[in-house]
């Protein structure tokens, strides 16, 4: 009685064949909309070997298939070569190495985008029948972001801790693909590498609540770099959800800022990680705090989150442990700008004595968090 191709076996028999049919003079796409014509055909012939190995099978066409076993139009040789061709063409074809990040998103997302939209649509409907026919086309584009992906590390943001680290999820992106195609559980949950969200987030296709990077400085450096190349369009801040809008191939393209995947790979791609001197979720909460008391203010220059106008008034935000004399003297504020510390932690301490003193000679007016609060109320209420 003949044994069942393991279920391993097969998927790596589809990765390898990219859903074509294995035959270089043939090539036919194997997947249909309504189903595939995936034939697996033995290298050796089963009733001779018993054997079922990864390496003593082939995918091929139904025309293929019977040329080859009733009709001896190939040979077993020249079938061992097709995978070692189909080979030669996946490293060919998708392993390439791309002059940026950019080049690298035009070719990867298709084919994620292609597998969402089969999960959703198949695994996630609990629609068994189509998910186990269109399933195997996942497992081919898997393989080929895979090759990419191992050949363009170095385009990926990376850090020491894991967690703040993109080229750790391409890792783990990899992972998951060497899994998939060894195992089939039934429930995806019970996978030990799952697909890491933060690839469709790092690749544009879908955000991901994370958390505000926190150096307002890398985010005004990438909006400096954006607009010198056109691509900029505006930034809303001090709302729950802060993003940017970029134009991106003459398409809008909204960045939330607590995107983080998406946002650091930005970062990494324009060199724009700056030293966090003022932390973006105190800044985008002071706003908040203006914006919810209905307050119009404006950027003095889009290219500086840090310096608003509000009836007539320059606001200067700034993030110090204790503001100092020295902080005011290297920053030269206008008269009768408001400078506004948005570290709290040490209370009224946050500024020091001398800077109030120093303050009063340059006619500008020192707050702290709280005093702020009070200070926005009063000029609501004027």
């Amino acid at each position: 009685m003949r044994e069942d191709i393991g279920v391993a076996v097969k998927r790596k028999l589809y990765a390898e064949s990219m859903g074509r049919c294995m035959n270089p003079s043939c090539r036919v796409e194997l997947l249909r909309d309504n189903g595939d014509i995936i034939e697996k055909a033995h290298i050796d012939p089963y009733c001779k070997t018993a054997d079922n190995s990864f390496d003593n099978l082939v995918v091929l066409c139904p025309n293929c298939h019977t040329d080859f076993d009733k009709n001896n139009a190939f040979t077993a040789d020249e079938v061992l070569e097709w995978k070692k061709i189909r080979k030669k063409e996946l490293d060919s074809f998708f392993s390439i190495k791309f002059d940026s990040f950019d080049d690298l998103k035009e070719a990867v997302t298709p084919l994620l985008l292609e597998n969402k939209t089969i999960f959703e649509n198949y695994y996630l409907n609990d629609n068994k029948v189509l998910w186990d026919k269109f399933e195997i086309k996942i497992l081919c584009n898997n393989r080929k972001i895979k090759n990419m992906f191992e050949k363009n590390l170095d385009l990926f943001q990376k850090n020491d801790n894991p967690s703040y680290s993109n080229l750790e999820y391409v890792n783990l992106f990899m992972l998951h693909v060497n899994e998939f195609e060894e195992t089939r559980l039934d429930k995806e949950k019970e996978r030990q590498v799952l697909f890491p969200k933060e690839i469709n987030s790092m690749f544009g296709i879908s955000p991901i609540k994370d958390y505000l990077l926190p150096s307002t400085e890398s985010l005004e450096d990438l909006i400096t770099k954006l607009n010198i190349e056109g691509k900029f369009i505006c930034i809303k801040i001090g709302v729950d959800s802060p993003y940017i809008q970029i134009k991106n191939n003459n398409n809008k393209e909204t960045i939330f800022l607590d995107d983080a995947p998406r946002l650091r790979q930005l970062y990494y791609d324009y060199n724009s990680f700056r030293k966090a001197k003022v932390r973006l979720s105190s800044l985008n909460f002071a706003l908040k705090y203006i914006n919810d008391r209905n307050l119009k203010y404006k950027f003095l220059n889009v290219n500086n989150l840090r310096e608003i106008k509000i009836k007539g008034t320059n606001i200067i935000f700034v993030y110090e442990y204790c503001l100092s004399k020295a902080a005011l003297i290297a920053m030269s504020p206008q008269e009768n700008s408001v400078i506004v510390n948005l570290h709290n932690w040490n209370g009224d301490s946050c500024i020091s004595n001398d800077a109030y003193v120093f303050s009063r000679e340059l006619n500008v007016t020192l707050l702290t968090k709280e005093k702020f609060y009070v200070f926005i109320n009063k000029i609501k209420s004027m």
